[in-house]
């Protein structure tokens, strides 16, 4: 997806481009901290060998975890950025790590009981052991695959709910919910929302449309009465390529439209923001 520029170099402040005059410049902040600056919220998909934006090979996702732990961020669950309770350390930055899809990839249990060590739970699970205030706490957008492996489905998602992370709904079929009619994206919704409560899910959980693209009725991913229940959303996010806005910045945040980075090495990928941040161009959320 091509991110057009105006909003881009509004986003991070890089030289040579000014902020639009209908938006405001963020407020000065503390010293000590920057609950002002820009929060990286990481999106992946396939966390194995692969050519397209839509992988991230094993060794390369270990090694984002290890660059963004010695740049100072640190974990929390998209519901924690929303709600403005990102607790991490004075001077550290809170990252929202999130994972699209359920792939087998992400989250695979060996025939032993044993945690596949090459799938995305078994990298970052064995980079916990390593540093232990890098848990495995994220947001992970699910479908009704749930990561493969029917009978374990209700285990792997208490296991992650155990460590921290949050599951969120992401829809039924993966459609392009922008084209269907209301009625057609209640269905999508409401039918994975229900699944998932079954299975342990808070009702009101965080929301991801595929491909980022939203339903022409917006209200339709925040609440609405479905066969009698209320099926409700907690935010809801979009495809990505840049970091997201402080929930200090009034003017800009909203919950329910979260903007999102790419996990690869691609031009506006994870690889390219951290070096925006290394550099000084983007300036990042940081606790006082």
């Amino acid at each position: 997806m091509l991110i057009p520029l105006a909003l881009l170099f509004n986003l991070v402040g890089l030289p040579g481009f000014q902020v639009p005059k209908n938006q405001s410049k963020p407020p000065a902040v503390s010293q000590k901290g920057n609950r002002n600056g820009k929060v990286f919220v990481v999106m992946y998909h396939h966390i194995k060998d692969g050519k397209n934006l839509m992988f991230r090979s094993a060794t390369k996702f270990r090694a984002d975890l290890n660059r963004m732990y010695k740049m100072g961020f640190r974990p929390v669950t998209v519901t924690d950025y929303v709600n403005n309770k990102m607790r991490v350390p004075s001077g550290k930055t809170p990252v929202v790590i999130t994972f699209d899809d359920a792939h087998d990839d992400q989250f695979h249990i060996l025939k032993d009981g044993s945690i596949d060590p090459k799938s995305a739970v078994g990298i970052w699970r064995a980079f916990a052991e390593e540093h232990p205030d890098f848990p495995v706490v994220g947001t992970w957008y699910v479908l009704p695959n749930l990561w493969g492996q029917e009978k374990l489905q209700r285990k792997k998602i208490e296991m992650l709910q155990g460590w921290g992370s949050e599951i969120g709904n992401h829809t039924v079929h993966h459609g392009d919910l922008r084209k269907m009619s209301d009625g057609t994206v209640m269905n999508e919704i409401a039918q994975m929302n229900l699944k998932l409560r079954k299975l342990g899910v808070p009702a009101n959980m965080p929301f991801c449309p595929p491909y980022g693209s939203f339903p022409k009725n917006k209200a339709l991913m925040k609440s609405f009465t479905y066969k009698g229940q209320t099926i409700s959303h907690s935010s809801a996010c979009q495809a990505g390529w840049c970091p997201a806005y402080s929930p200090n910045d009034k003017k800009n945040f909203t919950k329910y439209s979260l903007l999102r980075l790419h996990g690869n090495g691609r031009m506006y990928g994870i690889d390219w923001w951290l070096n925006e941040v290394a550099a000084g161009r983007c300036k990042v959320y940081k606790a006082p």
